[in-house]
């Protein structure tokens, strides 16, 4: 029995395409440092030498200094003396450490409560705004142009508690009697939470408007044919197409909020009666409440601490949030 082939499907055979063949192990070009000379590579390590110089020197050194610091007590004036882990000891046995740190989770609660959604829906509202949208975009950014000690100092004259006071004045007007803001321990600190969310929502605002240009107009289209509303399409289309961007924009807030500093130590001082003691307010008073040198190994040994602490958030964040925010 004989098979017959035609001539036709022969020739298409003979012209596919056949896969490279691999090449083989001892063919491979290896990288010697030869190679990596004349492959310009002393010219690149010159050309990339003074940025490694630059952070080694005021990023990784400060760094490696504060470590060793922790494990020191010193005040920068005398030798500094090993104590091992007395400084941790010390800061763990302070009972304003359990003060700052649920001080600082309130701050943290109330900002990524009213903090974190407002610049999206701002956001969301100028992406529909058809005229003016670059005045508004820079009316959002103006506060984050401002220096932020001169907005909290003029913050610091609105919440004046008199009746004649800034806010208290416009409160007035609807009838509400005035406020105590900074001078009551119940008020004071989401007093600090608005400003804090004044001066910091438009930078969230503009990376939001960035992220709304990418969502295709179709997926809109579509969601108007099928009859959704604002909210609908809001819900359905623009926050799953932004939701790398927020799970980004939530832990770097989440990390802000923990090291909030500025508006406790400007408004308050860290008072009244310890209501807006934060941690880093917390380790600003180990370092520098004595004006001959403070605890400066206590004052490392928190931060070290709280660099820690979340480093391992960020951490267990990323891998708790990988598979959501990519599907």
């Amino acid at each position: 029995m004989t098979m017959t082939t035609d001539p036709e499907v022969a020739e298409a055979a003979d012209d596919r395409p056949t896969a490279p063949r691999p090449v083989p192990e001892h063919r491979k070009r290896r990288r010697t440092p030869m190679t990596w000379l004349r492959g310009g590579g002393l010219s690149n390590l010159a050309f990339v030498a003074p940025m490694l110089v630059v952070f080694a020197v005021f990023s990784w050194g400060p760094i490696v200094q504060a470590v060793v610091m922790s494990f020191q007590r010193t005040n920068l004036v005398s030798p500094p003396v090993f104590v091992g882990i007395d400084n941790f000891v010390r800061v763990l046995s302070d009972p304003n450490l359990g003060t700052a740190v649920v001080n600082t989770l309130y701050f943290a609660l109330l900002a990524l409560l009213f903090g974190f959604p407002l610049p999206l829906l701002l956001a969301v509202m100028m992406s529909e705004v058809r005229r003016g949208k670059g005045l508004y975009s820079a009316l959002a950014y103006l506060p984050v142009v401002i220096p932020p000690v001169v907005a909290v100092l003029l913050w610091k004259v609105f919440y004046n508690a008199s009746p004649d006071g800034v806010f208290n004045t416009i409160l007035g007007w609807v009838g509400i009697p005035p406020q105590p803001w900074l001078q009551s321990s119940a008020t004071v600190m989401p007093s600090l939470v608005l400003e804090a969310t004044w001066a910091a929502a438009g930078g969230a605002i503009i990376i939001y408007l960035a992220a709304l240009i990418a969502v295709p107009p179709e997926l809109y289209d579509a969601a108007e044919v099928d009859g959704a509303g604002i909210w609908r399409k809001i819900w359905h289309v623009t926050l799953p197409q932004l939701r790398g961007v927020l799970f980004i924009m939530l832990i770097l807030q989440v990390i802000a909020t923990s090291q909030v500093f500025l508006e406790p130590f400007l408004f308050t001082g860290g008072g009244p009666n310890n209501a807006t003691l934060t941690i880093l307010l917390l380790i600003y008073r180990y370092a520098f409440q004595n004006s001959l040198g403070g605890a400066y190994g206590e004052a490392t040994a928190l931060s070290l601490m709280l660099a820690i602490f979340l480093a391992l958030l960020s951490w267990a964040y990323f891998k708790l949030t990988e598979r959501w925010s990519t599907n």
